[in-house]
């Protein structure tokens, strides 16, 4: 096979963006996705395919985690083969940005100085980024044109500022309820904001706009409208005739010398087949515990503790998003301000966001770093809505009792969501490395993620889920409930090659380079020291965009040179 500028490990959404900036540039660079290709039109809302079953990531019995956790002051050890716990999140072109929900925020500038701004807390590893959100809000902007976001801009204490005066897309169409749920939170002081949405309102180039299947998140997007990486970003770069997307390529390890890489080790999982892959420059995109599980099954002579780990910081502090969610259900019968027809209409998104809680500062509960919160319909897979109603008490229904409270629930009800979200405070008890006795079928040391949460991400979080209920109850909704634990989410997910200017204490340089070698890179969510408030995926996709700028910058340089 060829020799590559630049090969990259992964096709999620950082790969597909530094795959798209060096493409764009003339760079020769391959992707490479050990997941297949999926065509946009053999996508389905087929729930049991898709969220019973596992047909875009492996089966558990070939390639799983360990997952480590304290009970009762002792750490019990669990293969995922055996709880069912999942953290493969889409292993298929385009990786999980596939099945993404799209609720995009920025990072608050805040976010980049946690530490300078609140302090430290004590158990937790918290530390400034080495760039600021000044650094990395021409990028922001960039995600917004180039992968499309819909939104609108308003003004609110707690939004980032931006270069751009708007969106480039105006915002999804809305169900009616938000008239209720924008008066509800007017009574209560509270600010609604319309939800930035990595889905198109608008058709864009070879994408066509949303067109309101009603199942958005954990399903791929036939219509091209969800602002994936295979979508936004892949094609458009195969388009160039630079792009070489290798898929179905499980890369097994790097080798390299002291001071480069020099190829991966890779196994075509269709025929088994080993092979080496050769390139100028290699970019890890595998996902924050996938590309730390490769650098460690890497370790060779010069890096016998994991490649690039000179540090001894490999693995350490990986955080996910805490926070929890919660639930209300507005009745046929009860419902206000709108007709029950309008809240039935389906497709149509809620589309609010609520920043108020994004910082804290409570004459009762003193004064700390908040988070956001989604406002959502529930999830309309109609299985796990359907079983949910299985029980009454701890009375098990079946038949005609079953069928009509069935009836009842989907014909006369509907339920709205909430999902929090805050900071993952790392700390020394959440980590990734390697279990050398446990192997994937491939043969290589699986995953073994010990997860511990920091009890002040509890706190925050039943802080903001309470202020969510009461929003809930002035919309008139029965049933609510709210749930925050510190179990965390499986597809948010990032630290382990933490970056920072110090080669003693982080994996990363500020533009994500290993400190190490000095043609390794790494660009999935990793590189986080903390998370933020919000969902990652947009600041991966910035960050992403800012390090292949840089790439692109250094083969120009380089070039200049020989001539």
């Amino acid at each position: 096979m060829k020799h590559f500028d630049v090969a990259i490990v992964g096709s999620g959404a950082s790969g597909g963006a530094v795959a798209y900036m060096l493409a764009k540039a003339g760079l020769k660079v391959a992707v490479l996705e050990k997941g297949r290709l999926i065509d946009r039109k053999a996508f389905s809302k087929d729930e049991i395919a898709y969220c019973r079953r596992d047909i875009a990531t492996p089966s558990l019995f070939d390639e799983y985690h360990i997952i480590e956790e304290k009970v009762d002051d002792k750490w019990i050890t669990t293969p995922t083969y055996e709880s069912g716990w999942s953290f493969w999140n889409g292993n298929i072109v385009g990786g999980s940005s596939n099945f993404m929900s799209g609720m995009f925020h920025r990072l608050h500038p805040d976010d980049f100085r946690l530490k300078s701004k609140y302090g430290d807390i004590k158990g937790a590893n918290v530390v400034d980024w080495p760039i600021s959100y000044n650094d990395l809000e021409p990028y922001y902007t960039l995600v917004e044109e180039v992968v499309g976001i819909s939104g609108k801009y308003q003004n609110h204490p707690f939004e980032p500022w931006r270069s751009s005066a708007d969106f480039p897309q105006p915002p999804t169409d809305e169900n009616e309820v938000v008239k209720l749920f924008d008066a509800s939170c007017s009574t209560l002081g509270v600010v609604p904001l319309i939800t930035p949405r990595a889905v198109l309102s608008r058709n864009k180039g070879h994408r066509n706009a949303c067109y309101y299947s009603n199942f958005c998140g954990s399903y791929g997007c036939s219509s091209g409208a969800k602002s994936s990486s295979r979508e936004a970003l892949l094609f458009p770069a195969l388009s160039t005739g630079n792009l070489t997307l290798i898929s179905n390529c499980y890369v097994k390890k790097l080798e390299s010398t002291q001071d480069r890489v020099t190829c991966a080790v890779v196994i075509d999982t269709l025929t088994n087949k080993e092979s080496k892959i050769t390139a100028s420059l290699f970019v890890l995109a595998a996902q924050a515990h996938e590309s730390s599980r490769l650098l460690f099954n890497s370790k060779n002579q010069f890096y016998p503790n994991g490649l690039a780990n000179s540090s001894g910081e490999l693995g350490k502090n990986l955080i996910f998003s805490a926070g929890g969610s919660g639930q209300g259900e507005l009745k046929k019968e009860t419902l206000k301000m709108i007709t029950f027809d309008k809240l039935m209409q389906t497709g149509l998104f809620l589309n609010r966001s609520v920043l108020d809680w994004y910082f804290v500062d409570d004459k009762n509960e003193g004064r700390f770093k908040g988070g956001s919160v989604e406002f959502m319909f529930e999830h309309q897979n109609i299985i796990s809505r359907a079983v949910k109603q299985c029980y009454e008490g701890e009375k098990l229904l079946w038949g005609k009792a079953l069928g009509e409270r069935l009836v009842k629930q989907f014909g006369e009800s509907k339920s709205i969501r909430f999902e929090v979200f805050n900071d993952w405070l790392p700390t020394n008890d959440c980590f990734v490395s390697v279990d050398e006795n446990h192997l994937d079928k491939w043969g290589m040391p699986v995953g073994k993620l010990r997860i511990s949460g920091h009890s002040h991400d509890l706190k925050v979080g039943n802080y903001i889920a309470k202020k969510c209920e009461k929003i809930l109850e002035a919309m008139g909704a029965e049933n609510i409930y709210s749930s925050v634990s510190a179990t965390p989410p499986q597809n948010l997910i990032a630290g382990g090659c933490r970056f920072g200017d110090d080669p003693k204490t982080s994996v990363l340089d500020r533009n994500c380079k290993s400190h190490d070698l000095e043609n390794l890179y790494v660009v999935d969510a990793s590189f986080m020291p903390t998370g933020g408030s919000v969902a990652y995926t947009w600041t991966i996709y910035a960050n992403a965009l800012r390090v292949g700028e840089h790439i692109v910058r250094l083969f120009e340089e380089e070039k200049r040179k020989r001539v």
